[in-house]
């Protein structure tokens, strides 16, 4: 199945082949990616060649020295990074959805958001949200966040317990959800930088897949950050606007990347069909009709995803949008990332215990791929939503 060809960004990395340079970047990528994932380590030298390639600055603005890229270009560096590592390309998405959203709506005090851009550009400085905890659970499905964020005179003092804190090991800055201490409550984000006094990463992570992400656990115990710090407080029932983009990235690049891992997959697949002759056949199981016609069938899945992700990309970069894109694109995540589980699955109904045998990547793509099922919205929460709009359900 040919490649969708990369766009180039218009900015400083434009002066060369993007596509190609991404290309090298995730060959190289996949050349450690077994031994991280077998050792859960993390893979700190993936983010310093991103770094020297310009690309942790995609979603910056091009006022502070950013790229500014496209979705789909974004679209495009994820799905290959995923290619040849996945755990690197989710951290880099959730850096660049932090950015994207950032940009868009504002909100954070100016001279901080500065600040942060400028970092990105000139350094390794990642950011991610930190919203999950043991108690709440994902607050996609509601609640208060048990951390505390408390007011004082010199600044906020935030004390909680966060989860699944993805990129932990090499995250300069965690954007915490918390609430306020105030009798009526508020909520909104925090910016903890990592090196403050009371910052504490518990190494927690020991997944089915995703390993190398160092998605582990976040602890803040009276973290006092600058009141400058808190990003977008506000009392529990405010309506903060409605941006149509806002939740639209996240599916999109997220759906990209597990289109990554099953393309990963299947390059695989076909490079083993060609080489294994068993003695029995006198030659190659790509000569079989059988699996030539599973073959095709991942071939379809994969080509779905491409026309779904980028379709929706290139309408969102050209503008033509409307309120209901973040709902397309969750739907687009429903679909890509299933058809993306199903191409490995067929991968390994093929061959059978060479797919299992963790001497083959074929193992660690198909535990990759299944984590597409643990991010918000997760597909009971889109599927409900979609029903209740076809039915015309408001409450």
């Amino acid at each position: 199945m040919s490649q969708s060809p990369i766009l180039e960004a218009n900015t400083a990395v434009s002066s060369i082949d993007l596509f190609e340079l991404v290309e090298s970047l995730a060959a190289d990528f996949g050349t450690r990616a077994a031994i991280h994932d077998r050792d859960s380590s993390f893979p700190f030298e993936n983010f310093q060649a991103l770094h020297e390639a310009q690309l942790l600055s995609l979603t910056v603005p091009r006022e502070f020295g950013g790229q500014d890229a496209g979705y789909a270009t974004v679209c495009q560096v994820i799905e290959k990074i995923a290619t040849g590592d996945a755990s690197t390309a989710l951290v880099l998405t959730m850096h660049y959805l932090q950015h994207s959203n950032a940009a868009r709506t504002r909100r954070w005090h100016p001279a901080v958001y500065e600040r942060l851009c400028r970092e990105s550009v000139t350094g390794i400085a990642l950011l991610n949200a930190a919203r999950v905890e043991p108690e709440l659970g994902t607050p996609a499905r509601g609640g208060l966040p048990a951390t505390i964020a408390k007011q004082t005179d010199t600044g906020w003092l935030i004390t909680g317990h966060k989860q699944y804190t993805t990129g932990s090991p090499i995250l300069s800055y965690f954007v915490v959800w918390a609430r306020t201490d105030e009798e009526e409550p508020q909520v909104g984000s925090f910016l903890v930088p990592r090196d403050l006094s009371g910052v504490r990463i518990e190494k927690t992570w020991d997944h089915l897949g995703m390993r190398a992400t160092g998605s582990h656990d976040l602890i803040l115990e009276d973290v006092l950050i600058p009141k400058e710090y808190a990003l977008d407080v506000h009392p529990l029932n405010t309506f903060l606007g409605s941006d149509p983009l806002k939740f639209a990235g996240g599916s999109l690049w997220l759906s990209a990347l597990y289109q990554g891992v099953a393309t990963a997959a299947r390059d695989w697949l076909v490079e083993y069909l060609n080489e294994r002759e068993p003695t029995n056949l006198g030659a190659s199981l790509a000569t079989l009709s059988r699996f030539q016609t599973a073959v095709g069938e991942i071939e379809a899945l994969l080509y779905a995803n491409q026309r779904l992700i980028y379709s929706l990309a290139d309408d969102i970069d050209r503008g033509e949008y409307d309120t209901k894109v973040a709902s397309q694109a969750q739907t687009v995540k429903y679909l890509a990332t299933n058809n993306a589980i199903r191409a490995v699955d067929i991968g390994l109904e093929l061959i059978g215990n060479p797919g299992l045998s963790k001497k083959n990547p074929l193992e660690r793509h198909y535990r990759d791929v299944l984590c597409s099922r643990i991010h918000t919205p997760q597909n009971d929460a889109i599927c409900l939503s979609l029903g209740k709009s076809a039915l015309k359900i408001t409450t």
